[in-house]
């Protein structure tokens, strides 16, 4: 394989001659093989690392800080990057120390590779365009990584937005289909009052609609950036009115309104947005789990269980016991769920153990909820296509558990009173009547009478029971 040489303080080593990457990149190969998930499995990100470097490249053109025509080259580089080209030259593990500076580096060397070829130079010819003297001027990785990191978790968290609204959509309407759908309710599984099938999966999708609207809000506290912050806040080895003239391009290239902090100092240590956002992923899937829970007891069964539901034959469900079905798909859900729950504590003690004027351990953060907004995408999809559009609905057996519960005795409690309708209900318990036959026997009321408060389809609506 053809080599060039690259050097840094730490000395010299040879480099692929075809790669874009260079000296600092190759380090970080060679020191960080941790998790098996590159940057360049990280499009959002690279794309991101593209936008904060023509932006700084603009900025420094515009304020005399660089040459334009190496300038115009950088640009023209980072817009291959946006355009998906030259990803498979991020070979820098995700998880690495450094505060990032290997995932920064690595862009920097890339754009910087590519810039010499568009100003037809060969590749690592730096007099021409250096990844550090030029691609990174007036930047440090404390502020171009953490900036890069928001717009990309911005835009992956845009993407789940959409799962979550299409897992919506599928209960919403699976809350329409079951409108007419009589059946019991449950607390503490135990029999409550009736309700109907359609009322309770629109309340999932009321749930994830909740969920939206708190992704949505906490997404836009991404948008304010350190960017001119350089090494620690103060904007070293930046040019006066760098922070605001690069802040106005990143906004104008992203066609988003960032803003730059008030306190660049603060900024550049500060997690407390990724421990909110983590949190929100977090409350989402504990609610997504719960409503996997309910699925797998609602189809429970069949002939054993309580067998409201019907959910998609997905495969075989035992290697012992013929014609099992398990239900698979929230099964796995509920996994996806606990996995980015156990996430927010990775995040949450990564967040804590900022030092000083920074935190080095962005890269564990930002790789945990890549991950977690990824899966929790992946299973929004996967619940709605292999699960929730299949559910079919039980409806003789659901009327069947509502006549025979105890719980419509609730109904009675406005006419006859509390005392008298527990009665009613011990009775039946211990005879193994129905709430119906055993009032009527007491003689509290006509069967007329009874048929109309007993009615399960009277009690599924908001009313207080009357004769």
């Amino acid at each position: 394989m053809k080599t060039r040489v690259e050097h840094d303080f730490l000395g010299e080593m040879k480099i692929p001659a075809n790669a874009y990457y260079g000296v600092q990149t190759m380090r970080a190969v060679q020191n960080f093989s941790i998790s098996g998930r590159t940057i360049s499995q990280c499009p959002s990100l690279i794309r991101a690392l593209a936008y904060v470097k023509k932006a700084a490249a603009l900025a420094n053109a515009e304020l005399g800080a660089l040459p334009a025509n190496i300038s115009k080259a950088i640009c023209a580089a980072c817009d291959e990057l946006l355009a998906g080209k030259l990803h498979d030259q991020f070979p820098v593990d995700t998880i690495q120390g450094g505060a990032g500076t290997s995932t920064n580096m690595n862009a920097n060397e890339v754009i910087a590779n590519r810039a010499l070829e568009i100003m037809g130079h060969e590749k690592g010819d730096y007099q021409y365009c250096h990844p550090n003297n030029h691609v990174n001027c007036s930047q440090s990785t404390n502020d171009a990584y953490p900036t890069a990191f928001r717009l990309a978790l911005y835009a992956e968290l845009t993407n789940l937005m959409e799962h979550m609204r299409y897992i919506q959509g599928c209960f919403a309407r699976k809350g329409v289909e079951f409108a007419d759908v009589v059946k019991m309710g449950r607390t503490q599984l135990q029999d409550a009052v009736p309700m109907t099938l359609g009322q309770e999966f629109s309340a999932y999708a009321t749930t994830i609609g909740e969920d939206i609207l708190r992704v949505e809000k906490n997404r836009k506290l991404l948008l304010e950036i350190n960017l001119g912050a350089t090494a620690i806040g103060t904007g070293i080895n930046a040019p006066s009115d760098y922070s605001r003239i690069v802040c106005n391009h990143l906004s104008n290239l992203i066609g988003l309104n960032v803003v730059t902090s008030d306190n660049l100092i603060e900024a550049t240590w500060d997690t407390g947005s990724y421990v909110q956002i983590s949190g929100v992923l977090k409350r989402f899937a504990v609610k997504l789990s719960k409503i996997c829970n309910d699925l797998r007891l609602l189809s429970s069964g069949p002939r054993t269980g309580i067998n409201e539901i019907n959910l998609p034959r997905r495969q075989p469900g035992s290697s012992i016991m013929p014609g099992k079905v398990n239900p698979v798909i929230p099964e796995v859900i509920n996994q996806i769920c606990f996995d980015v729950i156990g996430k927010d504590m990775t995040v949450t003690m990564a967040a804590e153990a900022g030092q000083l004027e920074l935190n080095v351990m962005e890269p564990i953060i930002a790789h945990t909820l890549f991950l977690a907004v990824e899966r929790l995408g992946i299973g929004c999809r996967t619940l709605g296509e292999k699960c929730v559009e299949g559910i079919t609905a039980n409806r003789e057996r659901c009327l069947e558990l509502v006549i025979n519960s105890i719980g419509i005795v609730t109904n009675l409690v406005p006419v006859i009173g509390y005392e008298k309708s527990a009665a009613i209900a011990k009775e039946a318990l211990d005879t193994n009547k129905s709430v119906s036959e055993v009032a009527l026997a007491h003689g509290v009321m006509t069967a007329e009478q009874l048929e109309k408060l007993l009615s399960p389809e009277s009690m599924t609506r908001p009313s207080r029971a009357h004769l």
